[in-house]
């Protein structure tokens, strides 16, 4: 033990670089839940709009419109527990082969 204390000491003694480091406070960043679609179709529960394209690979693809999908720019669902908390209506937009 009485090494590594040692190390640990004249890691800090030699040189000016370590012996002068000062840490800096970490910000905090707070993330708010607000809706992203303010005025298209609110009249409906929500919003999922279809594309056909001749030349995908899959039958169907759904694509992330609340920038919330842990596999984006897939959807994975996670608009479902940001509509909840925003009063959002936002869904995917869903790719289908023609």
């Amino acid at each position: 033990m009485a090494s590594t204390t040692s190390i640990i000491q004249s890691g800090f003694s030699c040189g000016g670089a370590l012996s002068s480091f000062t840490a800096k406070p970490r910000r905090m960043v707070v993330v708010r839940a607000q809706a992203i679609n303010p005025d298209i179709k609110k009249d409906e529960a929500k919003v999922v709009d279809s594309v056909l394209v001749t030349d995908l690979s899959k039958p169907l693809s759904a694509y992330c419109r609340c920038w919330r999908s842990g596999t984006f720019p897939l959807c994975d669902g996670s608009h479902v527990k940001h509509n909840k908390e925003t009063g959002d209506n936002v869904g995917p937009l869903l790719l289908k082969k023609q």
